[in-house]
């Protein structure tokens, strides 16, 4: 296992990053968790906005939704991760 996380830290809209992971809430009550490596130049994503997942390093974008390319330089979406719900705390990995 990767992370853990309660499911109310996760931002409805929004998400958090922890432990190398990204989880988001991209719907209430749904859930999804990819890898914080951006797959361009391998530099960790920092920030989530306005519905993207986001890399400063060269300004790839990931939606918050499925990790895919949402702008920038990247060739390839983040690489997803299981994510299990268990009550109120999140397994990622």
């Amino acid at each position: 296992m990767r992370a853990r996380i309660t499911a109310a830290a996760v931002p409805v809209g929004g998400g958090v990053i922890t432990d190398g992971v990204v989880v988001t809430q991209p719907a209430a009550g749904e859930f999804a968790a990819f890898d914080a490596t951006c797959p361009h130049r391998g530099c960790a994503v920092r920030a989530i906005a306005a519905g993207t997942i986001n890399c400063f390093c060269h300004g790839s974008r990931f939606r918050i939704t499925d990790g895919s390319v949402a702008g920038g330089p990247s060739p390839a979406p983040l690489t997803a991760l299981p994510v299990e719900r268990d009550g109120d705390e999140l397994r990622v990995g």
